[in-house]
């Protein structure tokens, strides 16, 4: 099912996502990749309030190349999520919407999504330089002396990703896998 949605997005929202829509995301959502997460969990455990408000926000694992003139951003290609769970959960559980990456989660951020009715989008890797196109704005809002992996507010139209976990827990990664696996046994039996 195709989707368009405003961001931030509302646990209703996420709710209604099903593993496997295509997804059309239109407003604002932020970057933040390693070194980020980092520093705003230290923040958080030195009592602090984090950058920008994390209700229903989603946070772009992407650190962009350098803007070409007349654009906004450069390449903005996501990264590998798994790098971030170590913090994942503590940011569902203030009230996180949904995060954009690649790659397989782990199992303690599968639960913190379905406690909080989160989903996670894939971005198509590899796909930087097109996915740059539905950016609008970049600005550096936290951060800066990290370069790339200072967080930035994004304001984008027709984000195109894919739910790969709902707020249920159903994850393409692994339904995906087995419907190939399932299918290729099929073809070769028969």
């Amino acid at each position: 099912m195709n989707r368009q949605i405003r961001v931030p997005m509302t646990k209703e929202e996420a709710a209604s996502l099903h593993a496997g829509d295509y997804v059309y995301l239109t407003g604002t959502i932020y970057t933040a990749r390693d070194a980020a997460h980092k520093r705003m969990n230290t923040a958080l455990d030195r009592g602090e309030e984090l950058p920008f408000d994390i209700q229903g926000a989603v946070i772009y694992y992407m650190g962009p190349s350098p803007a070409r003139e007349g654009r906004p951003i450069g390449s903005a290609g996501p990264t590998t999520a798994s790098r971030m769970d170590s913090y994942t959960p503590r940011f569902l559980n203030m009230g996180m919407g949904a995060m954009i990456g690649k790659g397989k989660r782990s199992h303690e951020v599968l639960e913190a999504m379905i406690r909080n009715q989160s989903v996670y989008f894939a971005a198509i890797g590899g796909a930087g330089a097109v996915l740059s196109k539905c950016i609008l704005c970049s600005e550096v809002i936290a951060y800066e002396d990290l370069g790339t992996e200072a967080i930035r507010k994004l304001e984008v139209k027709e984000f195109p990703v894919v739910v790969v976990i709902d707020s249920k827990g159903n994850n393409l990664y692994e339904t995906a896998s087995k419907e190939y696996c399932t299918s290729e046994i099929i073809k070769y039996i028969t």
